[in-house]
């Protein structure tokens, strides 16, 4: 089992980046700092705070699929564990049977016109719950905000969803500071926008593989299986995050989980066939000329500086364990003091190695094919 043989040489050939990026996916991932602005300025026009109207809900509720749905996982993360109501999110057609009109739904899709996210907004407008729409304007899901009275959002026009995940979370972000739920004030919105300006400009294509942490960690993942493990739920984000990133940039699978959970499952494939040698290794007399090397498991490890601290000391064993096995460990850290911050440092980091290993690779990482022929197999 082996895997393509990475071209390194043009991650530090930025004429060669272009070639390889002609839907320039890169210069998308740039944008996430101008978002942050553009959507912070979009929410206010549209009057966010007025979904506080009528006071706290019971629960809140984020409807979206893929690169949208993600910013439900932003928003739990961001409002923390002291959240005094419950943040779940709906990747499907149907809420939960106990939603209901004492509750907030907030339903996203850049295009506006996400089948699932659809079915939900009407749902939720059916049930008489208080309602929030994020997308684009003149969508379905415009239209269903407008008949149903909901408060609505609009979003930058984008090529990418993917690449689009800030004009998406600020909204319902803000919607939160509205509530009492998160304090995500105008100051920590600018930090935010410029974390995310500093990791565009260490990760820009014309940063050399040896300084860009992008290219680093694309150059650490290229041949091996990454298994990424968060170590808090705000760093469990970024590790779902990655994965679905190193899917639809790279065409690249790999494995997410958060401590302490997966210590009791997913660290076992450390002495799985991915990990360690098996009995063919020792097979004397086995031809291994032009034998390709095999895949290896890699083990990511994403930080917090806020962490259990039993799950810091499973963290570190983990990594011991990886080590004594010979699986190689990729470690990333968050910076900033505010939840918002940390969490922007790494996504922008994680979205540019995903995009990094895919040119490496070869891979184009704007075309989607196999999605677009599901949707044709299912229509």
């Amino acid at each position: 089992m082996s895997f393509s043989e990475p071209d390194y040489g043009r991650l530090d050939d930025p004429e060669a980046l272009a070639e390889a990026d002609p839907g320039e996916m890169l210069r998308h991932v740039a944008s996430a700092a101008a978002q942050v602005r553009e959507a912070q300025l979009l929410a206010t026009e549209a009057g966010v705070e007025r979904i506080a109207v009528g006071g706290r809900p019971r629960a809140v509720v984020v409807a979206g699929m893929g690169g949208s749905g993600i910013a439900g996982g932003v928003l739990a993360a961001v409002c923390g564990l002291g959240c005094p109501v419950p943040i779940t999110t709906v990747h499907g057609y149907r809420l939960p049977g106990w939603v209901g009109a004492a509750d907030l739904v907030i339903a996203i899709s850049r295009s506006g016109a996400t089948e699932e996210t659809l079915g939900v907004a009407a749902d939720a407008a059916r049930r008489g719950c208080r309602l929030l729409c994020v997308g684009a304007n003149g969508s379905p899901l415009a239209e269903i905000a407008v008949q149903s009275g909901a408060v609505f959002v609009p979003v930058a026009p984008a090529a990418q969803t993917r690449a689009a995940l800030w004009g998406l979370a600020v909204p319902p972000l803000l919607a939160a500071g509205a509530l009492g739920l998160a304090q995500v004030p105008p100051p920590v919105l600018e930090r935010t926008a410029e974390r995310l300006e500093e990791m565009s400009h260490l990760c820009r294509p014309a940063s050399e593989s040896f300084v860009n942490p992008g290219k680093q960690t694309a150059v650490d993942l290229a041949g091996s299986i990454p298994l990424i493990w968060g170590t808090s739920p705000l760093t469990g984000v970024v590790a779902d995050r990655f994965a679905a990133q190193l899917a639809i940039n790279a065409k690249y699978p790999a494995i997410a989980g958060e401590l302490p959970e997966a210590g009791h499952d997913q660290v076992l494939t450390l002495d799985g066939p991915f990990a360690v040698s098996g009995a063919g290794e020792d097979d004397f007399f086995r031809d291994r000329v032009d034998e390709p090397e095999a895949t290896r498991l890699r083990l990511v490890v994403i930080r917090d500086t806020e962490e259990h601290p039993q799950v810091t000391r499973r963290r570190e064993a983990s990594i011991e364990i990886a080590d004594e096995r010979g699986v190689p460990v990729t470690q990333l850290s968050a910076q900033g003091e505010h939840p918002l911050e940390r969490l922007a440092g790494l996504i922008a980091h994680v979205d540019y190695a995903s995009v990094y290993l895919a040119l490496a690779l070869g891979a184009d990482p704007t075309p989607v094919p196999a999605i677009q022929e599901l949707k044709v197999r299912i229509t």
